[in-house]
C-alpha cells in the first residue's frame, strides 16, 4: 500500500512540504507507518482537481455512479482483513470489532447506495414548478480517528452518488485505511479528480479546505470545539456546512426495566470502541432507589471485561488511540473523584500487566450529579457515569440538561412508555431496550452535537441543493 504520497487528480503525488507524520501503534507505542504532512498548496491542488472534474461527474448517469459504489463495496469486502488489521494497530480496536464494525460498515455504506437512489426525491412537481435536487459541488470531507474508514465512507459514498467531487482529509492519527480506499477508487475506474486524498494536520490542511473559496460544502466529523472553528472559516464564503460533533448521551433506565439486562447492555454501549464513540451512552440514569443494585451489577459486569492486546482472542477493550487521549481520560477520572463522585470500579491508575499501550481501566462512577464535570463534558474513554433520578419527569430533565444531543437510550418493560419518553429527549437518535444500530437511519445531532445528517437516504440528500424551475 502506497502511503508516502497524496492522491490528487487521479495520481499519487508527493507532498509539497516534503515532511511526514508518524503513525503510531496504540498497543506497542511504536511507529509503524509514515504519511505525508500535506500543506495548503496540496489542499489547493486537490480542490482544483475536484473543481475541474465536477462538471463531467455531475452530468454522468446516476446508474453509473451507483455501480461504481457497488464495485467499491465488493473490493472493500475483499480487503476487509487488511483494513481491520490496520485500524487495530492505529486505533487499538480489538480485531473482532475492527473486522465486524470498522471494516464492515464502510462496505455496507457503499453497498447501500444501490438500494436508496430510486426512492430519493430527485424531481418533484409542485404546482407550476419543477423542483430538482442537484449536487452541491466540491465537498471537503474532514474526518476523525475513532471510526476512520466508516466516517470517510459515510461522506464519500453519498457525495459520489449525489454527483459531487470530493477532497478527503483523514485524521493524521488513523489515516491508513483512507489510502486503501483511494487505491480501490482508482482500481474501479473513478475519473481523475473526483476523489482526492490529502493527509496532514487539521490546523494546516483542514483549515485550508474549510475556508477555501472553491469548496462548496464542508462535511466535518470531530470535536465540538473543532466544529466551531470549521463553521467560522466556512462562514467567510457562506458555504454549506454539515457537522457531526460530540455527545454526552443519556441512557434512561425506567423503574419497570430489567435492571440486569439494561445495565449490562448500557455498559457495553458506553465502552464500545474503548469509549471512543461520539454516540456512546455515557450517562446512565437510574431510579434513586435502585442505585445500590445498579452499582453492584455495574461493578460485576465491568470487572469481567478483558483489557489487552487488540490482536488477542479474548480482548474486549483495547488501548485508547494515543498517549494524549489516555492522559486526558485519566484526568477526567481524577476530577470525578475530586468532585465527590463515587468510584465503583476502575480508576486512573495504570492497567496491571500492560507494559505498553495507551490503556485506561474500565471505570464506573456512581452518585454523580448533573453539575459534575464528568456528567457534563465528553470524556471519550471507558468511563460510565451513573446518575440517580426521582421520577420520570426528573429523568427527562436530567437527560436534556446538556449542551449535546446526539444519541440516547430508554429501557422499560412497557415499549409504548419507552417510546413516549424517547420522544421527549432532545437528541438525534434514541434506542429502545438496547435496539441495534441502523446504518440506514439518519445519524446526527441536536444542539452542539451538530447539524445535518449522515447515512441512508438522508445522507445522500445532505450533498444536494434544491432548484425550482417555474413552468
Amino acid at each position: 500500500m502506497n502511503t508516502d504520497k497524496l492522491f490528487i487528480g487521479g495520481q499519487w503525488v508527493p507532498s509539497t512540504s516534503g515532511e511526514t507524520i508518524d503513525v503510531v501503534n496504540a498497543y506497542t507505542e511504536e511507529v509503524f507507518a509514515k504519511i505525508p504532512a500535506g500543506g495548503a498548496a496540496d489542499a489547493d491542488a486537490a480542490v482544483a482537481a475536484a473543481r475541474a472534474a465536477f462538471e463531467a461527474w455531475s452530468a454522468s448517469p446516476l446508474a453509473d455512479r451507483v455501480d461504481l459504489c457497488t464495485a467499491v463495496s465488493l473490493r472493500l469486502q475483499q480487503r476487509s482483513e487488511e483494513i481491520a488489521a490496520l485500524i487495530a494497530r492505529e486505533m487499538g480496536s480489538p480485531l473482532p470489532f475492527a473486522l465486524g464494525v470498522q471494516a464492515a460498515l464502510p462496505a455496507a455504506t457503499f453497498a447501500s447506495m444501490q438500494y436508496l437512489v430510486e426512492d430519493l426525491p430527485w424531481q418533484q412537481r409542485i404546482g407550476n414548478s419543477l423542483v430538482e435536487r442537484e449536487p452541491v459541488g466540491v465537498v471537503a470531507a474532514i474526518t476523525p480517528w475513532n471510526y476512520p474508514l466508516h466516517q470517510v465512507a459515510a461522506k464519500v459514498a453519498p457525495a459520489l452518488v449525489a454527483g459531487c467531487t470530493i477532497v478527503v482529509k483523514p485524521s493524521e492519527q488513523a489515516p491508513l485505511s483512507a489510502f486503501v480506499l483511494a487505491e480501490i477508487l482508482a482500481e474501479v475506474g473513478l475519473p481523475a479528480g473526483v476523489f482526492n486524498l490529502v493527509t496532514g494536520y487539521g490546523p494546516v490542511v483542514g483549515e485550508a479546505l474549510a475556508g477555501h473559496p472553491d469548496v462548496d460544502m464542508v462535511s466535518f466529523t470531530g470535536s465540538t470545539r473543532a466544529g466551531k472553528r470549521v463553521s467560522e472559516l466556512a462562514a467567510a464564503t457562506v458555504k454549506k456546512v454539515a457537522l457531526e460533533l460530540g455527545g454526552k448521551s443519556a441512557n434512561i433506565i425506567l423503574d419497570d426495566a430489567d435492571l440486569k439486562q439494561a445495565v449490562a447492555d448500557g455498559i457495553a454501549k458506553c465502552y464500545i470502541n474503548s469509549g471512543q464513540t461520539c454516540s456512546a451512552l455515557t450517562r446512565m440514569l437510574v431510579p434513586r432507589a435502585s442505585l445500590p443494585v445498579v452499582e453492584e451489577i455495574a461493578a460485576a459486569v465491568a470487572g469481567q471485561i478483558t483489557v489487552g492486546d487488540p490482536f488477542a482472542a479474548d480482548t474486549a477493550l483495547g488501548p485508547l488511540v494515543s498517549a494524549t487521549q489516555r492522559d486526558r481520560v485519566r484526568d477526567y477520572i481524577a476530577r470525578g473523584q475530586a468532585e465527590g463522585a463515587k468510584l465503583v470500579c476502575g480508576g486512573a491508575s495504570p492497567v496491571e500487566d500492560q507494559k505498553t499501550g495507551y490503556f485506561v481501566r474500565p471505570t464506573v462512577f456512581s452518585d454523580v450529579t448533573p453539575e459534575m464535570t464528568i456528567a457534563r463534558e465528553e470524556i471519550f474513554g471507558p468511563v460510565l457515569t451513573i446518575l440517580p433520578y426521582d421520577d420520570e419527569a426528573d429523568a427527562v430533565r436530567i437527560a436534556n440538561a446538556t449542551d449535546y444531543g446526539l444519541a440516547g437510550g430508554v429501557w422499560s418493560g412497557d415499549r409504548d412508555r419507552a417510546i413516549r419518553v424517547a420522544r421527549r429527549l432532545r437528541t438525534g437518535q434514541v434506542e429502545i431496550n438496547g435496539a441495534a444500530f441502523n446504518p440506514l437511519a439518519p445519524f446526527g445531532g441536536y444542539k452542539q452535537s451538530g447539524h445535518g445528517r449522515e447515512l441512508g437516504p438522508y445522507g445522500v440528500l445532505e450533498f444536494t441543493q434544491v432548484k425550482s424551475i417555474q413552468l
